[in-house]
């Protein structure tokens, strides 16, 4: 596997596999960063489908750690869109992979954009439904929320602009081909809410049985290899 350490628009990112006319943006999730196993097994996988991988640092991981503001959708969708103006440069079709809250971003981000397929990992659907979820387990109501503006906890802290960007924009729309994966256990997304979400927009649900929102066991990634190999074309 060819990895090539690159910086877009001076973002740590990374190039997989040899130049191709297929490109596959690949957007993490939450504590982890451009090289999550879950992004090296799809682009190990894909590499024989004859797609090239993109995958960068979002704000505040990976190389990007050091980072202290807090991380805003409207940043992540920015640099969103700087990978896409460079992939498109690379490449005629570009398709996308998003873990988690990095899914979510690419609903965000590309609702209107032209993308081939997508392929969700655990996706973070309904972003609201889950600072909500968030907000019961800290005990807060949104008036207090409001006056504290963060809300530290032991799950993911809470910042109230962030909860007010997410409130104003929902995801509306999503016309793409798109493949979505999650786990049985996964408590953070919940099934309901993921599956009226590919219900509504016509996409492909597969729950693994057993998996949680993580998946970083062996046996949870290669399930996650096995559906990969079915759905790269």
């Amino acid at each position: 596997m060819e990895l090539n350490k690159i910086r877009i628009n001076g973002i740590p990112s990374i190039s997989w596999g040899e130049p191709s006319d297929k490109i596959i943006i690949a957007a993490h999730g939450s504590h982890s960063s451009k090289i999550d196993d879950c992004i090296w097994v799809l682009a190990e996988e894909a590499a024989t489908k004859g797609y090239q991988v993109l995958s960068f640092d979002l704000p505040q991981h990976g190389e990007r750690i050091y980072e202290t503001d807090f991380i805003m959708p409207a940043e992540c969708i920015k640099e969103l869109k700087t990978m896409y103006s460079y992939a498109a440069s690379q490449s005629k079709a570009i398709s996308l992979f998003g873990c988690s809250m990095g899914a979510y971003f690419e609903l965000l981000t590309f609702a209107d954009m032209e993308i081939e397929n997508a392929w969700f990992l655990s996706p973070v659907t309904d972003m609201e439904r889950i600072i909500h979820n968030l907000m019961d387990y800290c005990q807060i109501t949104e008036e207090e929320f409001k006056e504290k503006i963060k809300i530290e906890n032991d799950i993911e802290p809470l910042y109230f602009p962030y909860y007010e960007y997410v409130k104003s924009h929902p995801i509306k729309a999503w016309n793409h081909k798109t493949y979505i994966l999650r786990g049985e256990g996964d408590t953070l997304c919940e099934y309901d809410y993921v599956k009226n979400f590919a219900n509504r927009f016509g996409c492909e649900l597969t729950v693994q049985k057993g998996g949680e929102h993580w998946f970083h066991t062996e046996s949870e990634l290669e399930f996650f290899r096995k559906w990969l190999r079915k759905r790269l074309f």
